[in-house]
């Protein structure tokens, strides 16, 4: 965080200084409650309804407190701790989060999707940082509350900042951008999920497309022009420029000859009348509009195409995400545990595809969450398409689950189909037949330990 006097920031709040000292400069800020305080030198904002344990805000002190509790209350705080008293929180929190986010006139893509995300945002920043200081979230963890820090991690240093957004409900996107004001948007695609907190496909698409309004004013939009659900969202109110990428011909980053190469894909990329020849490590035709996503994006911000390419092929692979591994009887295990949605199951499917011809198939496929009333339609969806592939061993790990078996078999599959609640026992069904004709996919939940470890353990290397 760019320090702040804490003067200054009475001053922009208008708050009223109850107690303490205002010398001093914020180099921290969390909201109350929701975020872990750990540090000295923080701003903390406190809501009317938080309960206030001053002695541990003091023993990190100095702290600063803004909040719109009774003045009362508000002098309790004790000699290192700094109180200002707002007439509203929620007005002081956006007023602060406007004000911080001006003080950078940087480049910050969000980006969102039912697929692909942690990705692209890991691809754009492994091409940015050889020469900018890049601020990013960690990982998937992109839940709203984790904004705040993230934002703040922004200071005088920082060049470019790409975030990936959360979606669990409607309304988180809408709240994120509010808190990012992003300059380039990205939608690598729109599947299914989180259909709980949305209520339907047509409720999660007009969530995901919250990141429309959400791109600040003359902004971009990077989209997939392959995506059927992303054509339904309506960009009539968008101003800014919109790139599209994939391998429809009205692509403006568009990729063609896509073939499996050795640890990856390799394409052709045509922008502007230009070719490029381009690889990018890992699997899956996926994986290459994950690549046009983040080209667009680092392009848009001024990077070189070749440039881009040279960087982006160098990206290391994340784990757990089609990683290929060598297995027991000299099988070959694909760990997919990342994450299991409908669309990513059917992505992990086409790579089996290109890679499994004359190959023993073995499918261990887990629960798929978060589907709310529609989760046996989409689980025997599942089972359908395994059903129209030559699969050697399908096991299906959960009660969930169990639907992909059940429509697989119903639809006529010659796999040997096993079910289970937990991976107890999966083991001595999958040693007799792991050898070097064998290839396993696993995947599931990443809310799902045992299969996680369970996969860890097929591997040799």
């Amino acid at each position: 965080m760019q320090p702040l006097l804490v003067k200054d920031i009475r001053q922009l709040l208008q708050g009223k200084l109850i107690n303490g000292s205002e010398s001093w400069q914020v180099r921290e800020t969390i909201y109350y409650n929701r975020h872990d305080h750990t540090k000295r030198y923080t701003l903390l904002f406190v809501s009317r309804d938080d309960t206030i344990n001053w002695n541990a805000i003091n023993k990190k002190g100095p702290s600063l407190v803004i909040s719109d509790k009774p003045t009362s209350e508000l002098k309790m705080a004790l000699p290192n701790t700094t109180v200002i008293k707002v007439d509203s929180l929620v007005q002081a929190y956006w007023k602060f989060i406007e004000y911080y986010r001006g003080l950078f006139h940087i480049p910050v893509v969000t980006i969102t999707g039912t697929c692909g995300k942690t990705t692209t945002k890991d691809m754009i920043k492994h091409i940015l940082s050889k020469d900018q200081n890049v601020q990013a979230s960690e990982s998937s963890k992109n839940e709203p509350r984790r904004s705040l820090p993230y934002l703040m991690g922004i200071d005088e240093k920082t060049d470019a900042a790409v975030f990936e957004h959360g979606l669990g409900n409607s309304g988180n996107i809408k709240h994120q951008c509010l808190i990012y004001q992003p300059t380039i948007g990205i939608i690598t695609t729109i599947g299914v999920h989180h259909l709980d907190g949305c209520g339907n496909l047509e409720g999660y698409i007009k969530a995901k497309a919250e990141i429309v309004d959400g791109v600040k004013k003359d902004g971009t939009l990077i989209l997939n022009a392959n995506d059927e659900n992303t054509k339904k969202i309506p960009l009539h109110s968008f101003k800014g420029k919109i790139i599209y990428f994939g391998t429809d011909m009205r692509s403006d980053f568009r990729a063609s000859t896509i073939k499996f190469a050795n640890n990856g894909m390799e394409f052709l990329l045509h922008v502007s009348n230009r070719t490029y020849e381009a690889f990018i490590p890992g699997y899956g035709e996926h994986q290459v509009f994950n690549a046009l996503a983040a080209l667009a994006a680092v392009n848009d911000m001024g990077m070189d195409i070749k440039e881009g390419i040279s960087r982006l092929a160098t990206f290391k692979n994340m784990a757990r995400h089609l990683e290929f591994s060598n297995g027991f009887g000299g099988s070959t295990i694909i760990d997919d545990t990342w994450t299991n949605n409908p669309t990513s199951v059917e992505a992990a499917l086409k790579v089996l595809d290109s890679i499994g011809e004359g190959k023993n198939i073995i499918l261990v496929l887990g629960d798929i969450n978060r589907l709310g009333n529609f989760e046996k339609k989409y689980h025997r969806e599942i089972g359908t398409l395994v059903a129209k592939r030559n699969i050697h061993t399908l096991v299906t790990i959960g009660s969930k689950a169990e639907e992909i078996a059940r429509q697989a078999k119903q639809d006529g599959s010659k796999a040997n189909i096993h079910m289970f609640q937990n991976v107890s026992g999966l083991k001595e069904v999958l040693d007799p037949i792991l050898d070097g004709n064998a290839i396993l996919l696993i995947k599931g939940p990443m809310s799902s330990r045992s299969m996680i470890d369970f996969a860890n353990s097929l591997k040799t290397t």
